[in-house]
Protein backbone atom coordinates (compact mmCIF):
# COMPACT_ATOMS: atom_id res chain seq x y z
CA UNK A 1 0.00 0.00 0.00
CA UNK A 2 2.76 2.48 0.89
CA UNK A 3 4.44 1.86 -2.47
CA UNK A 4 1.21 2.62 -4.29
CA UNK A 5 0.68 5.80 -2.26
CA UNK A 6 4.19 6.93 -3.18
CA UNK A 7 3.50 6.17 -6.83
CA UNK A 8 0.26 8.17 -6.74
CA UNK A 9 2.00 11.10 -5.07
CA UNK A 10 4.83 10.95 -7.62
CA UNK A 11 2.31 11.37 -10.43
CA UNK A 12 0.03 13.74 -8.53
CA UNK A 13 2.43 16.45 -7.43
CA UNK A 14 3.34 17.71 -10.94
CA UNK A 15 -0.37 17.65 -11.78
CA UNK A 16 -1.10 19.61 -8.60
CA UNK A 17 1.53 22.23 -9.38
CA UNK A 18 0.19 22.53 -12.93
CA UNK A 19 -3.39 22.88 -11.70
CA UNK A 20 -2.43 25.41 -9.03
CA UNK A 21 -0.52 27.42 -11.60
CA UNK A 22 -3.51 27.33 -13.95
CA UNK A 23 -5.96 28.39 -11.29
CA UNK A 24 -3.45 31.10 -10.47
CA UNK A 25 -4.55 32.79 -13.70
CA UNK A 26 -8.06 33.18 -12.27
CA UNK A 27 -6.70 34.41 -8.96
CA UNK A 28 -4.43 36.87 -10.73
CA UNK A 29 -7.44 38.20 -12.66
CA UNK A 30 -9.39 38.61 -9.43
CA UNK A 31 -6.57 40.47 -7.67
CA UNK A 32 -5.54 42.65 -10.60
CA UNK A 33 -9.04 43.49 -11.84
CA UNK A 34 -10.32 43.84 -8.26
CA UNK A 35 -7.76 46.54 -7.53
CA UNK A 36 -8.65 48.25 -10.80
CA UNK A 37 -12.45 48.46 -10.34
CA UNK A 38 -15.11 46.65 -8.32
CA UNK A 39 -17.48 46.96 -11.30
CA UNK A 40 -14.99 45.27 -13.61
CA UNK A 41 -14.41 42.59 -10.96
CA UNK A 42 -18.14 41.90 -10.79
CA UNK A 43 -18.27 41.62 -14.59
CA UNK A 44 -15.29 39.25 -14.57
CA UNK A 45 -16.92 37.20 -11.79
CA UNK A 46 -20.05 36.63 -13.87
CA UNK A 47 -18.38 36.40 -17.29
CA UNK A 48 -15.56 34.24 -15.99
CA UNK A 49 -18.01 31.83 -14.38
CA UNK A 50 -19.84 31.42 -17.69
CA UNK A 51 -16.60 30.89 -19.61
CA UNK A 52 -15.15 28.41 -17.14
CA UNK A 53 -18.37 26.41 -17.14
CA UNK A 54 -18.46 26.13 -20.92
CA UNK A 55 -14.74 25.49 -21.21
CA UNK A 56 -14.62 22.80 -18.52
CA UNK A 57 -17.70 21.06 -19.91
CA UNK A 58 -16.01 20.79 -23.31
CA UNK A 59 -12.70 19.92 -21.67
CA UNK A 60 -14.41 16.97 -19.98
CA UNK A 61 -15.36 15.60 -23.38
CA UNK A 62 -11.77 15.88 -24.62
CA UNK A 63 -10.40 14.27 -21.45
CA UNK A 64 -12.19 11.03 -22.40
CA UNK A 65 -8.95 10.48 -24.28
CA UNK A 66 -7.22 9.79 -20.94
CA UNK A 67 -8.85 6.43 -20.02
CA UNK A 68 -8.59 5.28 -23.64
CA UNK A 69 -4.86 6.02 -23.87
CA UNK A 70 -4.24 4.69 -20.35
CA UNK A 71 -5.79 1.34 -21.20
CA UNK A 72 -3.85 1.21 -24.51
CA UNK A 73 -0.64 1.90 -22.63
CA UNK A 74 -1.35 -0.68 -19.92
CA UNK A 75 -2.15 -3.31 -22.54
CA UNK A 76 0.97 -2.52 -24.59
CA UNK A 77 -1.02 -1.23 -27.60
CA UNK A 78 1.36 1.68 -28.22
CA UNK A 79 0.58 1.78 -31.95
CA UNK A 80 -2.98 2.91 -31.14
CA UNK A 81 -1.93 5.92 -29.03
CA UNK A 82 -0.81 8.30 -31.79
CA UNK A 83 -4.00 7.91 -33.88
CA UNK A 84 -6.16 8.48 -30.82
CA UNK A 85 -4.27 11.66 -29.93
CA UNK A 86 -4.93 12.94 -33.45
CA UNK A 87 -8.61 12.14 -33.04
CA UNK A 88 -8.52 14.15 -29.82
CA UNK A 89 -7.27 17.20 -31.70
CA UNK A 90 -10.10 16.88 -34.22
CA UNK A 91 -12.62 16.61 -31.41
CA UNK A 92 -11.15 19.71 -29.75
CA UNK A 93 -11.52 21.67 -32.99
CA UNK A 94 -15.14 20.66 -33.47
CA UNK A 95 -16.07 21.50 -29.89
CA UNK A 96 -14.28 24.84 -29.97
CA UNK A 97 -16.30 25.99 -32.98
CA UNK A 98 -19.49 25.29 -31.06
CA UNK A 99 -18.24 27.04 -27.94
CA UNK A 100 -16.99 30.11 -29.79
CA UNK A 101 -20.38 30.60 -31.44
CA UNK A 102 -21.92 30.82 -27.95
CA UNK A 103 -19.34 33.18 -26.49
CA UNK A 104 -19.36 35.62 -29.39
CA UNK A 105 -23.09 36.24 -28.78
CA UNK A 106 -23.25 36.02 -24.97
CA UNK A 107 -26.26 38.16 -24.15
CA UNK A 108 -28.61 35.26 -23.42
CA UNK A 109 -25.95 33.69 -21.18
CA UNK A 110 -25.74 36.89 -19.13
CA UNK A 111 -29.49 37.48 -18.82
CA UNK A 112 -30.00 35.37 -15.64
CA UNK A 113 -27.52 37.58 -13.76
CA UNK A 114 -29.76 40.67 -14.10
CA UNK A 115 -26.65 42.85 -14.40
CA UNK A 116 -26.95 46.61 -14.85
CA UNK A 117 -26.42 47.53 -18.53
CA UNK A 118 -22.93 48.93 -17.98
CA UNK A 119 -21.75 45.75 -16.19
CA UNK A 120 -23.37 43.51 -18.81
CA UNK A 121 -21.51 45.36 -21.56
CA UNK A 122 -18.16 44.80 -19.79
CA UNK A 123 -18.90 41.11 -19.25
CA UNK A 124 -20.00 40.62 -22.89
CA UNK A 125 -16.81 42.18 -24.26
CA UNK A 126 -14.77 40.04 -21.85
CA UNK A 127 -16.44 36.84 -23.10
CA UNK A 128 -15.95 37.74 -26.77
CA UNK A 129 -12.22 38.04 -26.24
CA UNK A 130 -12.10 34.78 -24.27
CA UNK A 131 -13.82 33.02 -27.20
CA UNK A 132 -10.51 33.31 -29.06
CA UNK A 133 -8.82 31.29 -26.30
CA UNK A 134 -11.15 28.31 -26.54
CA UNK A 135 -9.53 26.42 -29.48
CA UNK A 136 -6.11 26.67 -27.85
CA UNK A 137 -7.34 25.51 -24.45
CA UNK A 138 -9.24 22.49 -25.78
CA UNK A 139 -6.38 21.42 -28.05
CA UNK A 140 -3.95 21.78 -25.15
CA UNK A 141 -6.18 19.46 -23.09
CA UNK A 142 -5.50 16.72 -25.62
CA UNK A 143 -1.83 16.91 -24.66
CA UNK A 144 -2.87 17.17 -21.00
CA UNK A 145 -4.89 13.94 -21.21
CA UNK A 146 -2.13 12.07 -23.03
CA UNK A 147 0.62 13.17 -20.64
CA UNK A 148 -1.36 12.09 -17.57
CA UNK A 149 -2.46 8.79 -19.11
CA UNK A 150 1.13 7.92 -20.01
CA UNK A 151 2.34 8.74 -16.50
CA UNK A 152 4.48 11.72 -17.54
CA UNK A 153 2.79 14.89 -16.26
CA UNK A 154 5.91 17.00 -15.63
CA UNK A 155 5.69 18.98 -18.91
CA UNK A 156 2.24 20.13 -17.79
CA UNK A 157 3.80 21.58 -14.66
CA UNK A 158 6.53 23.45 -16.52
CA UNK A 159 4.13 24.87 -19.10
CA UNK A 160 1.56 25.92 -16.49
CA UNK A 161 4.14 27.75 -14.35
CA UNK A 162 5.43 29.68 -17.37
CA UNK A 163 1.88 30.37 -18.55
CA UNK A 164 0.67 31.77 -15.23
CA UNK A 165 3.77 33.85 -14.60
CA UNK A 166 3.52 35.41 -18.05
CA UNK A 167 -0.20 36.03 -17.65
CA UNK A 168 0.18 37.75 -14.28
CA UNK A 169 2.70 40.21 -15.69
CA UNK A 170 0.86 40.78 -18.96
CA UNK A 171 -2.52 41.19 -17.25
CA UNK A 172 -1.05 43.72 -14.82
CA UNK A 173 0.23 45.74 -17.78
CA UNK A 174 -2.95 45.52 -19.85
CA UNK A 175 -5.61 45.86 -17.12
CA UNK A 176 -4.16 48.89 -15.39
CA UNK A 177 -2.50 50.51 -18.39
CA UNK A 178 1.10 50.33 -17.25
CA UNK A 179 4.26 50.92 -19.34
CA UNK A 180 2.50 53.60 -21.33
CA UNK A 181 -0.32 51.36 -22.60
CA UNK A 182 -4.02 52.26 -22.26
CA UNK A 183 -5.93 50.69 -19.37
CA UNK A 184 -8.18 47.94 -20.73
CA UNK A 185 -9.75 46.72 -17.48
CA UNK A 186 -11.42 43.33 -17.79
CA UNK A 187 -10.61 43.18 -21.51
CA UNK A 188 -6.91 43.31 -20.66
CA UNK A 189 -7.22 40.18 -18.54
CA UNK A 190 -9.03 38.36 -21.36
CA UNK A 191 -6.49 39.44 -23.97
CA UNK A 192 -3.63 38.22 -21.80
CA UNK A 193 -5.30 34.83 -21.32
CA UNK A 194 -5.79 34.45 -25.07
CA UNK A 195 -2.12 35.13 -25.85
CA UNK A 196 -0.64 32.80 -23.23
CA UNK A 197 -3.06 29.96 -24.07
CA UNK A 198 -1.97 29.91 -27.70
CA UNK A 199 1.69 30.01 -26.70
CA UNK A 200 1.10 27.02 -24.37
CA UNK A 201 -0.46 25.03 -27.20
CA UNK A 202 2.56 25.64 -29.44
CA UNK A 203 4.88 24.40 -26.68
CA UNK A 204 2.70 21.32 -26.12
CA UNK A 205 2.84 20.45 -29.82
CA UNK A 206 6.63 20.74 -29.61
CA UNK A 207 6.66 18.15 -26.80
CA UNK A 208 4.45 15.78 -28.80
CA UNK A 209 6.63 16.10 -31.89
CA UNK A 210 10.11 15.96 -30.37
CA UNK A 211 10.21 14.74 -26.78
CA UNK A 212 11.42 11.11 -26.44
CA UNK A 213 8.38 10.16 -24.34
CA UNK A 214 5.91 11.29 -27.02
CA UNK A 215 7.75 11.30 -30.36
CA UNK A 216 7.56 7.49 -30.86
CA UNK A 217 3.77 7.77 -31.17
CA UNK A 218 4.25 9.88 -34.35
CA UNK A 219 1.28 12.13 -33.70
CA UNK A 220 2.16 14.52 -36.52
CA UNK A 221 3.54 12.01 -39.03
CA UNK A 222 2.62 13.11 -42.56
CA UNK A 223 1.81 9.63 -43.83
CA UNK A 224 -1.23 9.37 -41.58
CA UNK A 225 -4.71 10.29 -42.79
CA UNK A 226 -5.27 14.02 -42.09
CA UNK A 227 -9.03 13.65 -41.57
CA UNK A 228 -10.95 12.38 -38.52
CA UNK A 229 -12.13 8.78 -38.30
CA UNK A 230 -15.78 8.91 -37.32
CA UNK A 231 -15.70 5.53 -35.58
CA UNK A 232 -13.00 6.85 -33.25
CA UNK A 233 -14.93 10.08 -32.77
CA UNK A 234 -18.00 8.07 -31.76
CA UNK A 235 -15.97 6.18 -29.13
CA UNK A 236 -14.61 9.43 -27.74
CA UNK A 237 -18.07 10.97 -27.64
CA UNK A 238 -19.67 7.88 -26.09
CA UNK A 239 -17.36 8.17 -23.11
CA UNK A 240 -16.66 11.88 -23.32
CA UNK A 241 -20.14 13.38 -23.53
CA UNK A 242 -21.23 12.04 -20.13
CA UNK A 243 -17.84 13.07 -18.73
CA UNK A 244 -18.18 16.55 -20.19
CA UNK A 245 -21.73 16.88 -18.94
CA UNK A 246 -20.59 15.79 -15.47
CA UNK A 247 -17.97 18.55 -15.48
CA UNK A 248 -20.60 20.94 -16.80
CA UNK A 249 -23.12 20.02 -14.11
CA UNK A 250 -20.64 20.29 -11.26
CA UNK A 251 -19.08 23.54 -12.42
CA UNK A 252 -22.32 25.11 -13.66
CA UNK A 253 -23.74 24.76 -10.17
CA UNK A 254 -21.17 27.35 -9.12
CA UNK A 255 -21.80 29.38 -12.28
CA UNK A 256 -25.50 29.66 -11.61
CA UNK A 257 -24.69 30.45 -8.00
CA UNK A 258 -22.69 33.44 -9.29
CA UNK A 259 -25.50 34.50 -11.60
CA UNK A 260 -28.14 34.30 -8.87
CA UNK A 261 -25.89 35.86 -6.23
CA UNK A 262 -25.22 38.73 -8.63
CA UNK A 263 -28.78 39.86 -7.88
CA UNK A 264 -27.65 40.64 -4.34
CA UNK A 265 -25.25 43.37 -5.48
CA UNK A 266 -21.66 43.91 -6.63
CA UNK A 267 -20.25 43.60 -3.10
CA UNK A 268 -21.80 40.17 -2.50
CA UNK A 269 -20.87 38.77 -5.92
CA UNK A 270 -17.31 40.06 -5.51
CA UNK A 271 -17.07 38.26 -2.17
CA UNK A 272 -18.45 35.17 -3.85
CA UNK A 273 -15.80 35.44 -6.58
CA UNK A 274 -13.04 35.36 -3.96
CA UNK A 275 -14.60 32.37 -2.19
CA UNK A 276 -15.22 30.56 -5.49
CA UNK A 277 -11.59 31.05 -6.50
CA UNK A 278 -10.51 29.56 -3.18
CA UNK A 279 -12.91 26.66 -3.65
CA UNK A 280 -11.41 26.00 -7.08
CA UNK A 281 -7.93 26.27 -5.57
CA UNK A 282 -8.58 23.73 -2.82
CA UNK A 283 -10.23 21.41 -5.35
CA UNK A 284 -6.91 21.09 -7.17
CA UNK A 285 -5.47 18.68 -4.58
CA UNK A 286 -8.23 16.03 -4.75
CA UNK A 287 -8.35 16.61 -8.51
CA UNK A 288 -4.63 15.90 -8.90
CA UNK A 289 -4.86 12.80 -6.68
CA UNK A 290 -7.90 11.62 -8.61
CA UNK A 291 -6.12 12.18 -11.94
CA UNK A 292 -3.06 10.19 -10.81
CA UNK A 293 -5.16 7.41 -9.29
CA UNK A 294 -7.35 7.11 -12.39
CA UNK A 295 -4.32 6.98 -14.70
CA UNK A 296 -2.81 4.10 -12.73
CA UNK A 297 -6.18 2.31 -12.52
CA UNK A 298 -6.68 2.64 -16.29
CA UNK A 299 -3.25 1.16 -16.91
CA UNK A 300 -4.01 -1.72 -14.53
CA UNK A 301 -7.36 -2.33 -16.25
CA UNK A 302 -5.61 -2.37 -19.63
CA UNK A 303 -3.15 -4.93 -18.26
CA UNK A 304 -6.11 -6.93 -16.82
CA UNK A 305 -4.67 -6.73 -13.30
CA UNK A 306 -7.83 -6.16 -11.26
CA UNK A 307 -6.10 -6.75 -7.92
CA UNK A 308 -3.66 -3.94 -8.66
CA UNK A 309 -6.54 -1.69 -9.75
CA UNK A 310 -8.39 -2.25 -6.46
CA UNK A 311 -5.27 -1.67 -4.38
CA UNK A 312 -4.58 1.55 -6.29
CA UNK A 313 -8.13 2.76 -5.59
CA UNK A 314 -7.70 2.17 -1.85
CA UNK A 315 -4.37 4.01 -1.84
CA UNK A 316 -5.91 6.96 -3.68
CA UNK A 317 -8.84 7.16 -1.30
CA UNK A 318 -6.63 7.10 1.80
CA UNK A 319 -4.39 9.84 0.40
CA UNK A 320 -7.37 11.97 -0.63
CA UNK A 321 -9.09 11.76 2.75
CA UNK A 322 -5.98 12.74 4.71
CA UNK A 323 -5.26 15.69 2.42
CA UNK A 324 -8.89 16.88 2.62
CA UNK A 325 -8.83 17.00 6.40
CA UNK A 326 -5.63 19.06 6.36
CA UNK A 327 -7.12 21.53 3.86
CA UNK A 328 -10.30 21.90 5.91
CA UNK A 329 -8.29 22.73 9.03
CA UNK A 330 -6.18 25.30 7.16
CA UNK A 331 -9.26 26.99 5.66
CA UNK A 332 -11.00 27.26 9.01
CA UNK A 333 -7.93 28.76 10.67
CA UNK A 334 -6.83 31.18 7.94
CA UNK A 335 -10.12 32.33 6.39
CA UNK A 336 -9.95 35.92 7.67
CA UNK A 337 -6.33 36.40 6.60
CA UNK A 338 -6.99 34.95 3.14
CA UNK A 339 -10.00 37.21 2.60
CA UNK A 340 -8.08 40.29 3.70
CA UNK A 341 -5.27 39.51 1.24
CA UNK A 342 -7.76 39.12 -1.61
CA UNK A 343 -9.37 42.56 -1.48
CA UNK A 344 -8.86 45.94 0.19
CA UNK A 345 -12.64 46.28 0.61
CA UNK A 346 -13.55 45.37 4.21
CA UNK A 347 -17.16 44.50 3.36
CA UNK A 348 -16.20 42.19 0.50
CA UNK A 349 -13.56 40.52 2.69
CA UNK A 350 -16.10 39.83 5.47
CA UNK A 351 -18.53 38.24 3.00
CA UNK A 352 -15.78 36.08 1.50
CA UNK A 353 -14.55 34.90 4.91
CA UNK A 354 -18.07 33.78 5.89
CA UNK A 355 -18.39 31.75 2.69
CA UNK A 356 -15.05 30.01 3.34
CA UNK A 357 -16.52 28.20 6.34
CA UNK A 358 -18.76 26.22 4.00
CA UNK A 359 -15.83 25.39 1.72
CA UNK A 360 -13.99 23.91 4.71
CA UNK A 361 -17.07 21.89 5.66
CA UNK A 362 -17.31 19.90 2.41
CA UNK A 363 -13.61 19.12 1.79
CA UNK A 364 -13.78 15.56 3.15
CA UNK A 365 -16.78 14.62 1.02
CA UNK A 366 -15.48 16.40 -2.07
CA UNK A 367 -12.30 14.31 -2.00
CA UNK A 368 -14.32 11.08 -1.82
CA UNK A 369 -16.68 11.96 -4.67
CA UNK A 370 -13.92 13.33 -6.92
CA UNK A 371 -11.68 10.27 -6.66
CA UNK A 372 -14.63 7.91 -7.07
CA UNK A 373 -15.85 9.73 -10.20
CA UNK A 374 -12.42 9.71 -11.85
CA UNK A 375 -11.79 6.05 -11.07
CA UNK A 376 -15.17 5.10 -12.52
CA UNK A 377 -14.17 6.92 -15.72
CA UNK A 378 -10.95 4.89 -15.78
CA UNK A 379 -13.23 1.86 -16.07
CA UNK A 380 -15.07 3.75 -18.86
CA UNK A 381 -18.14 4.16 -16.64
CA UNK A 382 -19.43 7.68 -17.15
CA UNK A 383 -23.21 7.69 -17.61
CA UNK A 384 -24.30 6.76 -14.07
CA UNK A 385 -21.87 9.27 -12.50
CA UNK A 386 -23.46 11.88 -14.77
CA UNK A 387 -26.91 11.02 -13.40
CA UNK A 388 -25.60 11.28 -9.84
CA UNK A 389 -24.04 14.67 -10.54
CA UNK A 390 -27.28 15.90 -12.09
CA UNK A 391 -29.33 14.89 -9.06
CA UNK A 392 -26.84 16.20 -6.50
CA UNK A 393 -25.37 19.39 -7.93
CA UNK A 394 -28.35 20.63 -9.90
CA UNK A 395 -31.18 19.08 -7.90
CA UNK A 396 -29.80 19.68 -4.43
CA UNK A 397 -27.07 22.26 -5.00
CA UNK A 398 -29.05 24.64 -7.21
CA UNK A 399 -32.67 23.71 -6.50
CA UNK A 400 -32.39 23.56 -2.75
CA UNK A 401 -29.87 26.40 -2.79
CA UNK A 402 -32.22 28.75 -4.65
CA UNK A 403 -35.01 27.93 -2.20
CA UNK A 404 -32.78 28.53 0.83
CA UNK A 405 -31.37 31.73 -0.64
CA UNK A 406 -34.58 33.43 -1.81
CA UNK A 407 -37.74 31.47 -0.97
CA UNK A 408 -37.29 29.97 2.50
CA UNK A 409 -39.30 31.44 5.40
CA UNK A 410 -36.02 33.04 6.49
CA UNK A 411 -34.07 33.62 3.25
CA UNK A 412 -30.39 32.88 3.72
CA UNK A 413 -29.06 34.90 0.79
CA UNK A 414 -25.70 33.75 -0.58
CA UNK A 415 -25.22 31.43 2.43
CA UNK A 416 -28.19 29.37 1.27
CA UNK A 417 -26.36 28.29 -1.86
CA UNK A 418 -23.28 27.28 0.12
CA UNK A 419 -25.40 25.30 2.61
CA UNK A 420 -27.00 23.41 -0.27
CA UNK A 421 -23.56 22.80 -1.81
CA UNK A 422 -22.43 21.07 1.36
CA UNK A 423 -25.51 18.82 1.29
CA UNK A 424 -25.05 18.08 -2.43
CA UNK A 425 -21.40 17.13 -1.99
CA UNK A 426 -22.21 14.77 0.88
CA UNK A 427 -24.88 13.08 -1.26
CA UNK A 428 -22.53 12.78 -4.26
CA UNK A 429 -19.80 11.21 -2.12
CA UNK A 430 -22.20 8.61 -0.73
CA UNK A 431 -23.66 7.68 -4.12
CA UNK A 432 -20.43 7.64 -6.15
CA UNK A 433 -18.56 5.88 -3.37
CA UNK A 434 -21.27 3.21 -3.23
CA UNK A 435 -21.25 2.80 -7.01
CA UNK A 436 -17.48 2.28 -7.00
CA UNK A 437 -17.73 -0.18 -4.10
CA UNK A 438 -20.38 -2.33 -5.77
CA UNK A 439 -18.53 -2.17 -9.08
CA UNK A 440 -15.45 -3.58 -7.34
CA UNK A 441 -17.49 -6.26 -5.58
CA UNK A 442 -18.97 -7.33 -8.91
CA UNK A 443 -15.54 -7.65 -10.49
CA UNK A 444 -14.25 -9.61 -7.50
CA UNK A 445 -17.19 -12.04 -7.64
CA UNK A 446 -16.69 -12.61 -11.37
CA UNK A 447 -13.00 -13.28 -10.76
CA UNK A 448 -13.80 -15.94 -8.13
CA UNK A 449 -16.28 -17.70 -10.44
CA UNK A 450 -13.77 -17.85 -13.25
Amino acid sequence: MSALIRRILTLAWPVLVAQLASIGMMIADTLIVGHYSIDHLAAVAVGGSIYVTLMLGMTGVVLALGPIIGQHYGAGRNEAIGPDIREGFWLALILSLVGMSLLVFPRFLLTPAHLPPELEAIAAAYLRLLALSLPAILAYRVFHAAANALGYPRPLMYIAIAETSTHALLAWILVGGHLGLPALGANGAALSQMLVNWISLVIACGFLARHPRFAPFQVFARRHCPWPHWSSQRELLRLGLPMGLSYLVEVSAFTFMALFIARLGAEVVSGYRIAANLSALTYMLPLSLATATAALVAQAVGARDEALARATIRAGQITGIISALLIALALYSLRDAIAALSTPDIGVAAIAAGMMLYIAAYQFFDAIQTIAAFVLRAYKISFIPLCIHLCCFWGLGLGLGYWLAFLAPTPQGAAGFWQATVIATIAASLLLGSLLFFRGRGTEDRGRKS
